[in-house]
Formats: C-alpha cells, sequence, structure tokens
C-alpha cells in the first residue's frame, strides 16, 4: 500500500470516528422523545374538531407553559422545544404534526437558525425548511399560518452572532413574501414587538431580550387567535 493510500485510510478512519462520536452523542437529534408520550396519548380529533398544532422552539415552549389555558381552552396543541432549529422541526414534522392529523399548523421558525445553534446560519436553508414544511402541510391537506420570527438584537449565548437584527429582518421579509405568493396567512410578531433602532424586542414583553414575558404571549394571542379563526371561517 503507498504513502498516497495511507493518507487516504487514515482520513477516512479519522472522519468515520469523528462521524460515530457525534452519533452517539445525538442519539436523538431532531428530540423525537420529547413528546412521544404525548403524542401516543392525543386521541385523534372529532369530526368536527379543527386541532391547531403550534410547531417551535422555547417560544413556543414557553408559551404553553406560561399561558396554559389559552392552548386548553382554544383545543391548540404546542410542539415547541428548547433550542431547536428549522432542521430539526422538519426531522420531527411528521411525528409532531402530521401524525397528529391537525386542521392547521402554526409555524414559528428562524430565531436558533439565527442563533447558529446547530451551525452555521444559512438563509437560504432556513428558507427552504420552512417551505418544506408548508409543502408536507399542504400534501397532507392541512392548513398554514406562517408567522414571523421575533425580533431580537442579539442573543447572550452566542454573542459572536453579527448583524441580528439585519438578519431577522431579511428572513421575515423572505418568508412574508413567500406567504403573499401562495396565499398562506401570515401573522406578524415582529411588528407589533420590535422597538428602538438596534431593532430589539420590546422590553416590555421580555427578560432576556429573546423570549417573551407574560405580557409579550398576550400580544402574540391576539394576532394568531384572529388569524386562526379567520383561517377557519
Amino acid at each position: 500500500m503507498n504513502a498516497f493510500t495511507w493518507q487516504r485510510l487514515i482520513v477516512i478512519l479519522c472522519v468515520s470516528s469523528f462521524l460515530i462520536g457525534v452519533n452517539a452523542q445525538n442519539k436523538d437529534w431532531a428530540n423525537f422523545a420529547r413528546y412521544a408520550a404525548a403524542n401516543a396519548e392525543l386521541p385523534k380529533p372529532a369530526k368536527s374538531e379543527k386541532r391547531v398544532v403550534f410547531m417551535g422552539n422555547s417560544i413556543t415552549e414557553g408559551w404553553v407553559r406560561t399561558h396554559p389555558d389559552f392552548f386548553q381552552t382554544n383545543g391548540y396543541v404546542g410542539r415547541g422545544i428548547s433550542g431547536q432549529t428549522s432542521y430539526q422541526f422538519l426531522a420531527r414534522f411528521r411525528e409532531d404534526v402530521i401524525n397528529l392529523l391537525p386542521k392547521l399548523v402554526v409555524i414559528n421558525a428562524g430565531t436558533n437558525d439565527v442563533a447558529e445553534n446547530t451551525g452555521a446560519y444559512n438563509e437560504d436553508r432556513t428558507f427552504g425548511n420552512i417551505v418544506s414544511m408548508v409543502e408536507l402541510s399542504k400534501a397532507n391537506k392541512i392548513k398554514v399560518i406562517l408567522t414571523s420570527v421575533l425580533p431580537a438584537a442579539a442573543f447572550d449565548w452566542n454573542l459572536s452572532i453579527t448583524n441580528v437584527p439585519q438578519k431577522i429582518q431579511a428572513l421575515n421579509a423572505r418568508i412574508k413574501a413567500y406567504a403573499k405568493a401562495n396565499k398562506i396567512p401570515y401573522v406578524d410578531y415582529y411588528a407589533k414587538m420590535v422597538t428602538g433602532a438596534n431593532k430589539a424586542l420590546n422590553e416590555q414583553y421580555t427578560k432576556d431580550g429573546v423570549h417573551p414575558t407574560a405580557e409579550g404571549y398576550v400580544v402574540m394571542e391576539g394576532l394568531i387567535k384572529e388569524a386562526i379563526d379567520k383561517t377557519f371561517r
């Protein structure tokens, strides 16, 4: 075996070892386990039921925890997982949305993509993940509401990220344009919650600059409830 072949073999072995290590640490990268039991216990919707699933990250998960009555009273199902990006949403979309047989899904994606929670931010790929979720929904006769990424000036857990407001604005503009072109309802949380020259989340609605407080969720609830009700008319 010549020197070049040995070098190739060593590289392959190193890469393989790395991938095995990554897989060992991320056996449930999409966190299918988070809602596995809840999904199994959720009965099939009644014929007259208009089930709505909220797909999202910690903003959605915190919403259910902060205002559980909003979800229980309206029959909404929360499927947010803290820290997740649109890549993980897409991976678990069948288990946490399609298989629950909703009439409508509300998708809120992008915050953690911009924060680079699962790798370098690529707007095209994030947008593509959102489009893929829409296409999966349509294929399964599920209505969709797209929502804006909430404003944020920076992310405390990753302060190395630059131009956060600009990235969020650009992604929101793209989602909004896609929604308009495809006649999909679009709920603009951003416009109602942004403030200041740094385009931050209004301090009246947050404590950490990213996640809404109870007051912030009240604003979001008014916007999304109106859109849901209009969709079902």
